[in-house]
């Protein structure tokens, strides 16, 4: 099969956002007097979408939905101001990307974090590179939902089969799975390749550049 198309996740796969991600939550838990969290910590709330983050970080004691939704509130307009403060491509991934694009290999970002801002991170640290960047809209649509995967593969006018679907955590590997779609797993990012394997990745990449190799 040759691949045509490749969709990345964004968190842990393109960009390492830890830093950013876990400063937002935690100046949003200091305002409240909550306990905070160390980066190694929200490694593991990161893959679900902010909201879900923002459910993790709070206190058992302080968890209903309505002290989520003014956290997660909260959170998204601390993010929004330095989403791209600390925010890097991973080694190798700039280079990637101009080689790809030199091929004209189609390319998309899809990420379960805001759209809004999967938009901002992807433009403004990858200019010109992706033919389209969707972050979640709605609950309903949330990786392992496959629905905007296929949507991107209506609009190259290719296979499932023909992608490649690109991403460090059990969730992308799903919904590559969901969307027949080829699931290659990267090491560098939040999760372990064992979760990676036993969560349907066909391959798992320690660098950048294997993805040259499998196209």
């Amino acid at each position: 099969m040759k691949f045509k198309g490749i969709i990345f996740d964004l968190d842990g796969t393109l960009v390492d956002s830890l830093h950013d991600i876990s400063d937002a939550m935690n100046t949003v838990l200091e305002s409240l007097n909550y306990p905070t969290h160390t980066y190694d910590t929200y490694q593991y709330f990161i893959g679900s979408g902010l909201r879900n983050l923002v459910s993790k970080a709070l206190p058992s004691t302080n968890n209903s939905d309505e002290q989520i939704e003014i956290c997660f509130e909260s959170m998204i307009n601390e993010y929004r101001e330095i989403c791209t403060s600390k925010t890097k491509p991973y080694e190798g991934i700039v280079e990637l990307l101009e080689n790809l694009t030199s091929q004209n290999i189609k390319m998309a970002v899809f990420s379960n974090k805001a759209d809004e801002l999967t938009k901002k991170i992807a433009s403004e640290i990858f200019p010109n590179h992706f033919d389209a960047a969707v972050g979640l809209s709605t609950e309903e649509l949330k990786k392992p939902n496959p629905f905007e995967a296929i949507e991107i593969s209506k609009k190259w006018n290719l296979k499932p089969e023909e992608i490649l679907f690109v991403g460090d955590s059990d969730i992308d590997m799903k919904t590559a799975v969901n969307a027949n779609m080829f699931p290659v797993g990267v090491s560098w990012g939040y999760r372990t390749e064992e979760e990676l394997k036993s969560s349907g990745a066909k391959l798992v990449i320690n660098n950048a550049s294997e993805l040259i190799e499998i196209l």
